[in-house]
């Protein structure tokens, strides 16, 4: 049988190598003598801060003994979470991802300890440690597949925030995964949850599944409005509490994201009246300050909007209104200007128009966009797939127009960054244009070209 070393045996022959007494060894750890002998005896357990004191006065790295740690006070003892839940803290701080695991294994099989390491969990994200929650979330979730419970669908919900990325096909993968846990979350709590969801199905260009998910969203918020409003005011609070925004933007939202998907496929007349839907909010009983700050950015919305699918069905005489609609809005780079910019080169790759003067009067903005952090699903997923597709139809429009060096660039970067992300719609429309205009490219960008194709064969988003 093999003999697991222990920390209080390490500690005894560090003190005999130094010569050192407990009296001592406490001074340079800052323990109490009767402490360390407690330890050494082996008659006291030990905690992560006192295990730290005496880590650091053996001049250890920070953490040397956590897998010890584990060994001798959580797999060996019977579970304590006033020991466990303070060394899961310490661990998440260190990074030390693979001890959280081993904590996790080793007392998951037992579905008391769910609750408090849930609370551990949910106190991490707030700390930003979302590696560390990550973890504990999946440990519980899976303890908990077959309990269909609240906290399960939570767990779930976080989860799916916190693995979507640049990867679209690990996105897609989280969002189908967590969509049939929507329901098992509490009624409030599944709008800002379908919000979510909605958005990712969005950057993924899965406009069947936005609007079935915008659709049940709307129909979910309507009935919390209507209850709301039948409420008594502390009622109302506290479910308001719950949410990210205030109730009636996930109505209107859903309109929005409809209007969206009737754009992709081309159906301008019903993105339209979509628009209006959502341009009427007349129906909003509440006055303070925070729904008329988002009754606002509808209003702006459905303005810009408006002129888009206008512009996008061929009434190009609304172009200039839109632009201006554009300026009024360009004292500052939000993340909805990418989208107006986008909507330009759109209509004049549709429509072969001269937008030249245009780009040169936002050649700033448009050299100002980088993909920032964010804490919000839209900004997080949908800006920087919109990023993508502006720099892409920048590539076609220069192209189009004989200045090769623009177009090749921005193509190159497109298709660099969708193999980055793994979109490969993109990767292959990229191919698709070079090979159109590659007579046109110099050897550095052809030799640029093949590399990158060659690397997007090895990863399998491309066959010839």
């Amino acid at each position: 049988m093999k003999h697991t070393p222990t920390i209080r045996a390490e500690l005894d022959s560090y003190l005999q190598q130094k010569g050192l007494s407990l009296a001592q060894f406490g001074q340079l750890a800052g323990m109490n003598r009767g402490i360390v002998s407690a330890i050494v005896t082996g008659n006291k357990s030990m905690s992560v801060n006192q295990l730290d004191l005496i880590t650091e006065a053996m001049d250890l790295p920070e953490g040397y003994f956590y897998d010890l740690f584990i060994e001798n006070y959580i797999i060996d003892t019977p579970p304590n979470m006033r020991r466990i839940e303070p060394f899961l803290f310490r661990c998440a701080e260190l990074d030390k991802l693979d001890a959280i695991s081993r904590v996790v294994g080793a007392i998951m099989d037992n579905l008391l300890y769910s609750p408090k390491l849930f609370e551990i969990a949910e106190e991490l994200l707030k700390q930003g440690r979302h590696a560390a929650a990550l973890l504990l979330y999946e440990g519980v979730a899976e303890a908990e597949k077959y309990q269909h419970s609240e906290r399960l669908a939570v767990c779930q919900y976080r989860i799916f925030t916190i693995q979507v990325g640049n990867d679209q096909s690990r996105n897609l993968k989280a969002a189908t995964l967590f969509e049939s846990f929507v329901e098992r979350l509490d009624e409030i709590e599944q709008l800002d949850a379908l919000k979510d969801l909605a958005n990712v199905y969005r950057s993924l260009r899965k406009w069947d599944k936005v609007e079935e998910v915008a659709r049940t969203m709307r129909a979910k918020a309507e009935i919390q409005y209507t209850l709301e409003h039948q409420q008594q005011s502390r009622m109302r609070d506290e479910s308001s509490k719950k949410l990210s925004r205030p109730l009636f933007v996930y109505i209107a939202y859903a309109d929005l994201l409809c209007s969206g998907s009737c754009e992709a496929k081309g159906d301008y007349h019903q993105a339209l009246q979509y628009t209006y839907a959502y341009t009427n909010l007349d129906w909003v009983l509440e006055k303070d300050e925070d729904t008329q700050y988002w009754m606002g950015l509808f209003q702006n919305w459905a303005e810009g909007n408006t002129y888009v699918y206008k512009l996008l069905s061929g009434d190009v005489s609304v172009l200039n209104d839109y632009v201006q609609y554009i300026i009024a809005s360009s004292d500052k780079v939000d993340k909805e200007m990418i989208v107006k910019l986008l909507n330009v080169m759109f209509a004049a790759n549709r429509f072969q128009l001269d937008v030249n003067d245009i780009l040169k009067r936002f050649e700033m903005i448009i050299d100002s966009f980088v993909q920032q952090p964010s804490s919000d699903m839209y900004t997080y997923q949908v800006v920087p797939e919109q990023t993508t597709r502006f720099k892409y139809e920048l590539a076609k429009y220069y192209l189009n127009r004989g200045n090769y060096s623009y177009g090749f660039r921005y193509l190159l970067d497109v298709l660099s960054k969708s193999l980055a992300n793994n979109k490969e719609s993109f990767f292959i429309r990229c191919i698709r244009l070079f090979e159109q205009f590659k007579q046109f490219a110099d050897v550095r960008t052809f030799i640029k070209y093949e590399s990158l194709v060659s690397v997007g064969q090895r990863e399998r988003l491309f066959y010839y």
